[in-house]
């Protein structure tokens, strides 16, 4: 048996994955605004969660029928402020501080463990 999704509610929405530079890392405390169509909304990167759990460190926004972000406003806590315009609906989009829009991999923990590794690696050959 093969499944597939099939869009059922015919609502959308959209996921923003966030890392800072100049901000901490996790971007804990950036704010998100996002336009779409008539619809704005707000939420902040928060940490939290009790004995050996943690809360989604993504934003998750519902979009209801629109199928596309007019426009999404990033404030880091850092002062620095991102807009990203024109956003497809129903994705995941991770934007770093400072570059913007980037793939996922580009900003998650495994890469810079990987090259932080391959660096010691490189080094301690040299010697």
């Amino acid at each position: 048996m093969i499944l597939r999704p099939e869009r059922v509610s015919g609502n959308y929405w959209i996921s923003l994955e966030l890392a800072g530079t100049k901000s901490n890392r996790l971007a804990l405390n950036a704010q998100a605004r996002i336009i779409a169509g008539a619809l704005t909304q707000t939420d902040e990167v928060r940490s939290g969660g009790s004995y050996m759990s943690q809360s989604d460190l993504r934003l998750h926004f519902g979009l209801g029928g629109e199928s596309q972000v007019d426009r999404v406003e990033i404030t880091w806590p850092s002062g620095i402020k991102t807009t990203l315009k024109g956003l497809s609906a129903d994705r995941f989009y991770c934007v770093q501080e400072e570059t913007g829009l980037l793939p996922c991999k580009d900003i998650r923990p495994e890469k810079q463990l990987i090259e932080n590794s391959a660096k010691a690696e490189h080094h301690a050959a040299q010697q």
